[in-house]
Parts: structure tokens; sequence; C-alpha cells
């Protein structure tokens, strides 16, 4: 479904971000990304939905090269890739219902999601999506009255509200508990397994990404070392990917 060939990017102030990254992710695959903070890894994510202009390469999904989509197929690209943010990207004055509708507003006229004018269709969506990812009590809670695992789940039914064929997530843990990064990374694998959606996570906890992953890319200083199963990331393997930053394979 993805396939990513020799991606590369250089920022203005000439830091060469991702070299020559390539990797490939099937249907309903749940792949981690993985690497030391600064590796190149938000870089990735950033490429595959054209957030960033990347120097060269291919960015092929379901054979359409994303890097040479225009404004109008560009956009309908995106909305069959729905992203969860490390810092939830909720509006926290309103109810959980009413950003988890925020997912559909891609398939919306300007007008119709300016002025938030859903259908009792899409309401009755978003209401079963939080119901899905265990919020079916919050739905008229204001996101900013949830614990951190909450939103994190709010974000996730807001992605599947886009109905996408991928979710792209950038340290979906990072400021998470032990018990609700447990809760968040069950329901992301759930998605994979029984949606058949295909999960990209970034994710600084090799034991995780162990644990969830059909398949892990290691990229250490903008290049990919590691690309693999999780049962082939040996330890001399982890030491290549993260070097001396030993706290972060915990």
């Amino acid at each position: 479904m993805l396939e990513i060939k020799d991606i590369s990017k250089t920022y203005d102030n000439g830091h060469k971000a991702i070299k020559n990254i390539s990797f490939s992710i099937a249907d309903g695959e749940f792949l981690s990304i993985i690497g030391p903070s600064g590796a190149g890894k938000s870089t990735v994510l950033r490429s595959i939905n054209q957030l960033i202009t990347d120097d060269s390469g291919q960015i092929l999904f379901n054979d359409q090269d994303i890097r040479q989509a225009n404004k109008q197929q560009l956009r309908k690209i995106r909305a069959q890739i729905g992203m969860v943010f490390q810092n939830y990207n909720l509006v926290g004055r309103l109810s959980a219902i009413e950003n988890v509708l925020h997912g559909a507003l891609g398939r919306k006229s300007t007008i119709s999601g300016a002025l938030g004018w859903y259908t009792l269709s899409e309401k009755q969506s978003a209401a079963a999506l939080l119901d899905l990812v265990g919020l079916g009590d919050f739905i008229y809670t204001r996101a900013n009255e949830l614990s951190g695992g909450q939103m994190q789940r709010v974000g996730i039914a807001r992605a599947l509200m886009q109905e996408p064929k991928i979710i792209l997530t950038d340290e979906p843990i990072a400021s998470l508990d032990p018990q609700s990064t447990t809760v968040v990374m069950d329901y992301l694998k759930k998605i994979a397994v029984e949606m058949n959606i295909t999960v990209i996570a970034n994710l600084h906890q090799v034991e995780i990404a162990k644990k969830y992953s059909d398949h892990i890319v290691g990229i250490n200083n903008g290049q990919v070392v590691f690309n693999g199963q999780p049962n082939e990331l040996t330890p001399a393997q982890i030491v290549n990917v993260y070097g001396n930053d030993v706290g972060a394979i915990e």
C-alpha cells in the first residue's frame, strides 16, 4: 500500500534530516519507527502526508506518488491519512464528541465545516468511535477535563472519523503513564488488526515497539539502520540504532 523510496530532506539551515530513507508497509500492518531524538523520525511522518516538501525520492500510496500530486489530489490523499499527535491537538473548550467530529471536516464543504454543521449520521459515527476507544461515558466531557490517556484516545477516535487507510502517530505515548500507555497502544493495535488500517507509529521505547509491531524501522542520523521484524532486532542492532542513548531502549 505505502512505499517510501529514497526520500531525503535538507532544511534551510543546512541540516540533513533524512537521507535516502526507504521502506514499505502493507495494508493493516503496524509499523514502528524507532530511533533517538533528532534521528529524523518526525521528518519521515511529515513527508508521508507532505506537510513538508522533500528534496527527492518517491512516496507511493496505492501506486500514486504523493510528491507529484496537485493540491486537489493531495487533499483527497490526506483525507485517507489520519494523524494522532503527541500533544493531542484537541480544542480544550470543546467536548470529546465535538473534537472527534473535526475528523469529518475533510469530507465537508468549507461553509459546513466553518459553521460546524454535522449530519445525524456523522454525530452517531463520532459517538460510536468514542465508545470504541472506551470513552462512551465521556462524550460530552470537555477535552480539557480529560486525562492525558483519555485525550489521546479522543485523538485516535478523531483520526478514525476520517475513515482513513493509514494512521500516522508521532510519539503517541511520550506524555503518558504506564497504564495509559498500555491502553492507548492496545487500541492502536486493535485498529490495525480488526479494522485493517495501517498504523505507523514513531516510538522511543524499544520494548513497546517490539511488543506491538509487525515491522520495525530503525533510524539513526537520518538513515535507516534497521528494517525488519521485531524478533530480528538484536541487542547489537538496538545499540546500532540508539548509539550511546542507552536510556531510550528501556
